[in-house]
């Protein structure tokens, strides 16, 4: 799970211990369930060199002359390298030619070549060492200290000043014209691993949605949804549940919340197959719908499907955005991101990361095309009463945009 504020705020009801006292009294039984990745197929070392070879056209496309990594979602998208990040660096280092280079501590070495899935030298330094001269050290065999260095987006502030001190006049860029020019685009591997990860959600929430009662706090609700996950063979990435007002704020409120009669129930959940995510939200009453709630829901349906039929290729990622929030604004919402109505962004890029660019949402100009992957969640927030959202993700192929699960039709039959 990422430390984002979705998943601090949800991290307290993932334990599946500490149920209340209604959770406890029935233990859920998981005999139904069997598990369904069986047939998963993971990232291998032909796909992997694929990508090493596309960014390296890439890096020679943009004038980058070699590409530092470290540990994360992208440095196990082109070495495999499954690693943590602290004082003492870790990375990869992707030259524009010839096999790619990791840097790690002596005493890392067994540990890091485990999970190595690609031919690459590995180079360690010691603890009285600078990482960073074993890098340059690198850069001037392959005769690449006077080509820009680009640095992946998310690394950290001391990979960028180590390679400065380093390097006295390196050139340090983004390195988005390499990873992202990969990995927002899917290979059919990547995306039957997403829509695997989508089938064991949707199967988690069928089983659970029927176990929900009053009473039930959101760790109880989330300690369900990851029995299941993991019995149908699934990582949990993180299980968000809002309860009554709660649902009104997109990331929830600190304050305790049980469920309630006729009170909206928000959960937002998302599972991992072999590194790949799936993120989608479902809204129910538990009990009777009123007439606001109705009326609420069926209007983020047809939001969501505005949303989808303006996602068509080679239209810009923000104008799906602007079709829906542009259609809540004649209903009266808004406008913009006001409340009541939509005060978030339409979709994000997903993959790897729950939350990975490019994100549907105002003035992105980016192109919609073949292998691209987003969510699609255009909720509507009523402070102070309750909000609705529906989620679900979707990728685009060559002949069109493609769901990953099935909507919801009718707040009867909220899972879908």
């Amino acid at each position: 799970m990422r430390l984002t504020r979705r998943g601090l705020l949800a991290a307290g009801a993932l334990a599946p211990i500490g149920l209340s006292t209604v959770a406890r009294a029935a233990e859920p039984d998981l005999s139904a369930l069997q598990p369904i990745t069986g047939d998963a197929v993971p990232i291998g070392r032909e796909e992997r060199a694929a990508r090493l070879a596309r960014a390296q056209a890439l890096m020679k496309a943009n004038g980058i002359g070699a590409v530092l990594i470290e540990p994360g979602a992208s440095l196990v998208y082109f070495t495999g390298v499954r690693w943590w990040r602290s004082e003492r660096l870790t990375a990869a280092i992707i030259p524009v030619e010839g096999d790619p280079v990791i840097v790690t501590p002596f005493f890392e070495e067994p540990s890091v070549r485990e999970s190595l899935g690609i031919p690459a030298d590995v180079r360690v330094w010691q603890e009285h060492e600078d990482p960073f001269a074993v890098v340059a050290g690198f850069l001037r065999e392959k005769k690449l200290l006077g080509r820009p260095l680009g640095i992946e987006e998310t690394a950290r502030f001391f990979a960028v000043d180590g390679m400065w001190r380093a390097l006295a006049g390196v050139k340090i860029v983004s390195a988005n014209p390499v990873v992202r020019g990969c990995r927002m685009f899917k290979s059919p591997t990547e995306i039957a691993l997403m829509q695997k990860a989508a089938d064991v959600t949707m199967a988690a929430y069928r089983w659970t949605h029927p176990r929900i009662e009053a009473g039930m706090t959101p760790k109880d609700i989330a300690a369900l949804m990851s029995a299941a996950t993991v019995k149908l063979g699934g990582q949990v990435a993180f299980n968000l549940i809002l309860l009554g007002e709660a649902s009104a704020y997109p990331h929830g409120s600190g304050k305790p919340q049980r469920v309630a009669r006729d009170e909206i129930v928000l959960m937002d959940c998302g599972a991992v197959v072999y590194d790949y995510e799936s993120d989608i939200s479902r809204t129910f009453v538990h009990g009777t719908p009123n007439a606001e709630q109705r009326k609420v829901w069926e209007q983020v349906r047809m939001g969501q499907q505005r949303a989808f039929a303006a996602a068509k290729l080679g239209a810009s990622a923000g104008s799906v955005d602007d079709a829906v929030r542009g259609w809540y604004a004649t209903l009266g919402y808004g406008p913009d991101y006001k409340l009541p109505g939509l005060s978030h962004r339409t979709g994000h890029g997903i993959g790897m990361d729950g939350h990975e660019p490019i994100n549907l949402v105002r003035g992105e100009a980016t192109k919609l095309a073949p292998g691209m992957c987003f969510s699609n969640e255009p909720g509507l927030y009523l402070p102070g009463q309750f909000g609705v959202r529906l989620e679900d993700c979707f990728h685009m192929t060559a002949a069109g945009q493609k769901w990953f699960s099935a909507p919801p039709t009718s707040i009867e039959a909220p899972i879908g």
